[in-house]
């Protein structure tokens, strides 16, 4: 059985970024949001996507927008300029509940939902002083900066336990997620799934989609 509650964001990062636009248009009819990971090679070693490539994308699915880098709050209005619709920053660059909620509202006022993320070595308690204030935690299932790892099953339990704590409260999960560990996932309460490397190396990406969902 599919559950349409799942949202399911494919990472353009794993994308033909020769035909990005083409690539985008494959998945729209099946996908929910498109997760663009932004990279500045500081926070994580690799770089990527700017907010100019951002914008002259053409889609109606939601822009989430992942913010892998040690600055988040000086790149907020480029990608809300753009056209992002939720903006995610990681807790290991912003450090203090008051820097976070001054970030959160920055995120709100600015016509975005705010996020935060957390590595797979950051504890949960780490972000419970905002897990009231934010629109969705992310938490990771792959160290951030790469495509293509293998998910760390260890994670499902911080997704458990925010899932008890916030039952209201949107979890996503990124990193390793495929037909089999999505099950685990949703099993776990992540009701927010990404994808990149199987929904685009997928030869029918929407059966790819649906099977995240079932």
């Amino acid at each position: 059985m599919t559950n349409s509650s799942i949202i399911i964001a494919p990472s353009i990062l794993s994308a033909d970024l020769s035909k990005l636009q083409e690539e985008v248009d494959s998945i729209e009819q099946f996908a929910d949001w498109l997760q663009i990971d932004v990279m500045d090679g500081q926070f994580v070693p690799n770089l990527s996507f700017g907010a100019p490539v951002i914008k002259n994308l053409k889609t109606k699915l939601l822009l989430d927008i992942h913010l892998m880098v040690e600055d988040p709050q000086e790149r907020i209005e480029e990608f809300l300029k753009a056209g992002a619709k939720h903006i995610t920053f990681h807790a290991e660059t912003v450090k203090g509940t008051d820097a976070r909620k001054s970030l959160i509202k920055a995120i709100r006022d600015g016509g975005a939902t705010a996020g935060i993320a957390i590595n797979p070595d950051t504890p949960l308690d780490e972000v419970e002083d905002v897990l009231g204030e934010v629109d969705l935690l992310l938490v990771m299932s792959v160290n951030p900066g790469f495509g293509g790892q293998n998910f760390i099953t260890e994670v499902l339990e911080k997704v458990r336990t925010a899932r008890e704590k916030f039952p209201d409260l949107m979890i996503q999960m990124d990193g390793g997620v495929d037909s089999e560990t999505a099950s685990k996932c949703i099993k776990a309460g992540a009701n927010n799934l990404v994808s990149g490397s199987f929904i685009f190396k997928a030869s029918d990406r929407e059966a790819a989609i649906t099977s995240l969902r079932s």
